[in-house]
């Protein structure tokens, strides 16, 4: 990969996608400081030049510092970027608000919403830390092992700053990951927070030994359904045929790296929701925030049934076995609606 030459940047969460992001910064050459708010864990990682427990095998370059302090991550850079889980993104903001300084941008690449208001995560930072930085989210069909491991990859960088948009592009795009620019940050939020709970539909349908033809129906009819909610928010319809839309469901409701696949797959193979994600070991968006897209269409009056038969799952108010009857004797209508 070519060297490039950039100001230090602050990642914000240690778990696997975070820590990929940084190895690839790093191995480019740029200075990047990797903070997580669990000494031990940091502790850890300083010690072992590695994150073992998230993302083993790959050793830190030199330019890579691991740091419990997040006044220390933040000093002297301009570009932050947040990768912790949503359920952590909200803390994450409110830690970092009173340090920032006005020369600093914010990024993310959490796909997912709001616990406490079921807002996107571009609204919910707009509420913390106003209109006074830059604000973008990076985006896209994109496994953090094989970022790691520098396989080919293709991801969307959207912000309504064009300029930090194209920032962002010139600090990440190599010849290993391709990066995109897009204006369209609700079209790329939607389509990294309903994705997740579409892989779960899936991965249901797989464990149950549905076959390849349901699994096809479940990704195209939940393509229309995030179509539809984008839509109703204002969302661009050509964000949901590129990466961050058709891209990121087909990757996630078809490979077992995913995480929310696999929760879904035990989930058809008869395991409760505690069980699954138990096993997992590591948060599954899906799980989390079926229920906040469920409200969501319901305020803008959008029909979503599969992501409703998922949600329905997981408070166990219906079985799986019935749940997918229940999908397939649906009233036939037209198909582009």
């Amino acid at each position: 990969m070519k060297q490039v030459r950039q100001t230090p940047i602050a990642i914000l969460g240690a778990g696997s996608w975070g820590t990929a992001l940084a190895l690839y910064l790093a191995r480019l050459g740029q200075e990047v400081r990797l903070w997580s708010y669990k000494p031990e864990h940091v502790k850890t990682m300083q010690d072992e030049h590695a994150n073992t427990r998230f993302l083993p095998g790959h050793v830190f370059p030199e330019s890579l510092h691991p740091t419990i302090s997040l006044a220390d991550a933040i000093a002297g850079v301009t570009d932050i970027l947040i990768a912790s889980p949503s359920l952590g993104f909200r803390s994450t903001l409110n830690l970092l608000q009173p340090l920032l300084k006005k020369e600093m941008r914010i990024l993310w690449v959490t796909k997912g919403m709001d616990l406490e208001t079921g807002e996107l995560l571009h609204d919910v930072t707009h509420g913390i830390l106003g209109d006074d930085y830059p604000l973008a989210v990076l985006s896209g069909p994109s496994f953090a092992r094989e970022v790691a491991s520098g396989l080919p990859t293709a991801i969307v960088a959207a912000s309504a700053d064009e300029q930090f948009a194209q920032d962002i592009v010139q600090r990440f795009n190599s010849s290993v990951l391709r990066v995109y620019s897009s204006s369209d940050m609700t079209g790329v939020e939607i389509g990294g927070v309903v994705k997740n709970v579409l892989a779960i539909a899936c991965g249901i349908s797989d464990g149950m030994g549905f076959g390849a033809n349901a699994r096809s129906a479940l990704i195209t009819r939940g393509l229309a359904e995030m179509a539809r909610l984008g839509a109703a928010l204002g969302a661009k319809h050509e964000t949901f045929i590129g990466l961050t839309g058709v891209g990121d469901l087909v990757l996630t409701c078809t490979d077992d790296q995913s995480r929310n696949r696999r929760f879904g797959l035990a989930l058809g193979k008869g395991k409760n929701a505690s069980d699954a994600e138990r096993e997992i070991g590591q948060v599954v968006e899906g799980k989390r925030n079926a229920e906040l897209v469920v409200q969501l269409a319901r305020k803008h009056n959008v029909e979503m049934p599969i992501t409703e038969t998922v949600w329905a799952i997981l408070q166990e108010k219906i079985t799986v076995l019935d749940a997918m009857r229940l999908l397939l004797s649906r009233e036939p209508k037209e198909e582009i609606r």
